[in-house]
């Protein structure tokens, strides 16, 4: 692997046991050039309680890589949350970089009533 790669792993490793240790739900997200993903995980990281992406069925978007659909996937993420009774979560942003898509995720998602 390349070392811009590893580097983002082993931040995203730090961050995931910062998250494990203080026992919180866990919305985890991961890029890639085309879709943005977010799910919610139990605080043991065992099951996936929510998720939303940019290729559900509900989400009308126009491109699907850029910050617009970034936001209504926070957004979405968000209601279903509510939905499910969690309002609290710690963000895991898999050792992304805060800015762009992974921004606009979580301003839409706070937005939306997510406390993180």
């Amino acid at each position: 692997m390349n070392s811009k790669k590893l580097s983002r792993l082993r931040r995203a490793k730090k961050t995931r046991l910062k998250i494990r240790e203080i026992k919180s739900h866990r919305l985890c997200v991961n890029r890639t050039p085309r879709h943005i993903y977010a799910q919610i995980t139990n605080p043991e990281g065992s099951a996936v309680l929510v998720s939303a992406s940019t290729l559900d069925k509900g989400l009308q978007v126009d491109s699907t890589g850029n910050v617009v659909a970034a936001g209504k996937v926070g957004s979405l993420i968000a209601e279903r949350a509510k939905a499910a009774g969690i309002s609290k979560v710690a963000f895991d942003r898999s050792g992304y970089k805060y800015h762009g898509r992974i921004k606009a995720l979580a301003e839409a998602a706070r937005e939306s009533g997510l406390e993180f």
